[in-house]
């Protein structure tokens, strides 16, 4: 039996929607919401009807019929922690992303909009691997600091997928085998894959630093800063987040601007470059100790992982750890996808989603 999924994926000024058939790609488009149309709404959930007009027209106007689809999968949005895997959306998660989501995020859009569509014609709507999957094991939650309390937050479901893709490339399952998975984007988040569950990550706030990330930064000169009367609370999160990393040094976020300053001779943008390759090989060193070093593979994958460059001076440094993979890109449709096609073929069971 064949399966049709429709993959929905929001972002802050797009809406990113993919259609697949089994494993293969029907269709991939960016659907581009112009910021003037953006900011008549006071709310994320406020754009609800727009965006998934958005959808079902393009849809329409390109011959694809949705009485034809399986299922509907969206980008699983900002609900209170879940497992990693599949999540049936059902009127509580609604509810929650439409009136009451952990924060206010595109990706909470992702779920609505799927379960409209699959309601409508009577199929189920998912999340799957939501930004929200949380499977950190105790120990890692300490801080050392009471006050704050670690959570997971990594690229949960670009990491997963591409881990499940070296598993299956070296003839085994997900969860009979260890990873350490480095997501090499904006941000750079690092998550240690136990047996099925990341058990714990470095998240783009504590690792290294990355095209827009500072990542972590000495504490005590930050809090220097903090309340040297310089800064205030809005331009230290920019710092941190935003204008720090590749950009603060170099004055751009661009790896492939980088490399050609250094193809060009620019010293000073080799050290910050390799710099951050240290920083990613010492976090991936690190979190290779959560699972005393057994590890099956590391996996290097986003945008920058089709660097040469930046991979080369990574696996240089790892590589005694374990092999090392090269999985370039973001692959999140492909993930939705085929997350929600091993639903429907009874190799995964998606759980009912409950506050």
């Amino acid at each position: 039996m064949s399966y049709r999924i429709l993959a929905i994926n929001p972002g802050s000024t797009s809406t990113k929607i993919a259609l697949y058939e089994d494993e293969k790609e029907v269709l991939c488009q960016t659907l581009v919401h112009p910021m003037t149309e953006i900011q008549k709404y006071d709310k994320i959930a406020d754009q609800f009807d727009m965006r998934k007009e958005v959808v079902l027209t393009f849809l329409r106007d390109n011959g694809y019929d949705v009485n034809e689809l399986s299922a509907v999968v969206g980008r699983g949005g900002m609900v209170p922690s879940v497992k990693s895997g599949a999540y049936i959306v059902n009127k509580t998660m609604v509810e929650r992303l439409r009136n009451n989501p952990v924060i206010e995020h595109a990706s909470n859009l992702g779920a609505l909009i799927a379960y409209e569509i699959a309601n409508s014609i009577g199929v189920s709507a998912y999340i799957y691997d939501s930004v929200r999957s949380d499977e950190m094991i105790d120990i890692a939650r300490i801080s050392g600091m009471p006050d704050i309390v670690r959570t997971s937050t990594c690229h949960v479901l670009n990491s997963r997928a591409m881990a499940m893709k070296v598993a299956s490339k070296y003839g085994k399952k997900y969860s009979d085998m260890n990873f350490v998975v480095a997501h090499l984007g904006g941000g750079v988040s690092i998550s240690v894959h136990e047996k099925g569950k990341i058990i714990d990550v470095i998240a783009d706030d504590e690792g290294p630093f990355s095209p827009e990330r500072s990542g972590r930064v000495p504490c005590k000169a930050l809090i220097e800063l903090c309340y040297s009367g310089k800064f205030d609370k809005k331009t230290m999160f920019k710092k941190q987040h935003g204008n720090g990393g590749l950009i603060a040094y170099l004055g751009t976020n661009d790896a492939r601007e980088v490399e050609k300053m250094i193809k060009n001779g620019d010293e000073n943008a080799k050290l910050v470059y390799e710099a951050m390759a240290y920083q990613i090989a010492k976090g991936i060193g690190e979190l290779s100790t959560v699972v005393n070093g057994n590890v099956d593979a590391i996996v290097i994958t986003g945008g920058i992982a089709y660097s040469e460059m930046m991979t080369s001076w990574i696996k240089k440094r790892v590589e005694f750890i374990a092999p090392v993979e090269i999985m370039p890109g973001e692959n999140e449709m492909e993930a939705l996808a085929l997350g929600v096609l091993r639903v429907l073929r009874g190799e995964e069971e998606a759980r009912e989603y409950v506050e």
